[in-house]
């Protein structure tokens, strides 16, 4: 029997108010655009995954503002079943990069009235869960 797994993802704005994305190149949802993140490893905090996994994949530090909500990933035509909270967070340090070329083909700002597509699953629901932060 599988368990769901534990993920965690990061909504990072910058001053114009775009939305920091990754194009994947790993399942699920191969070559989709997503928020960054990753999975949480044992004895970890949520929040310190957040900033490890933000880390590795784009080579900057951020700041956790708040929680934004939680997204039960589940892809059953992939065999895929996480929970994955995610933070809204901002650059403390660093200008972001593609750390992990074989995971993501692509990195990108984009206006959140622009999105390219697909986007993941956790994408939707976090700009979901953050529109209603807003309004």
């Amino acid at each position: 029997m599988n368990n769901p797994r534990v993920g965690v993802g990061a909504v990072i704005l910058n001053e114009a108010s775009e939305i920091l994305l990754l194009k994947r190149l790993k399942s699920p949802e191969m070559y989709a655009w997503s928020i960054p993140g990753g999975k949480v490893d044992w004895m970890e905090t949520i929040e310190d995954a957040i900033i490890r996994e933000i880390y590795e994949e784009l080579g900057v530090t951020i700041t956790l503002i708040r929680l934004v909500g939680v997204t039960n990933h589940i892809l059953p035509e992939e065999q895929a079943h996480w929970v994955a909270p995610t933070y809204l967070a901002k650059i403390a340090k660093g200008e972001p990069r593609n750390m992990e070329p074989n995971k993501h083909e692509a990195i990108g700002w984009f206006a959140l009235d622009d999105l390219p597509e697909p986007l993941t699953l956790t994408t939707t629901s976090a700009l979901r869960d953050l529109q209603q932060m807003i309004y």
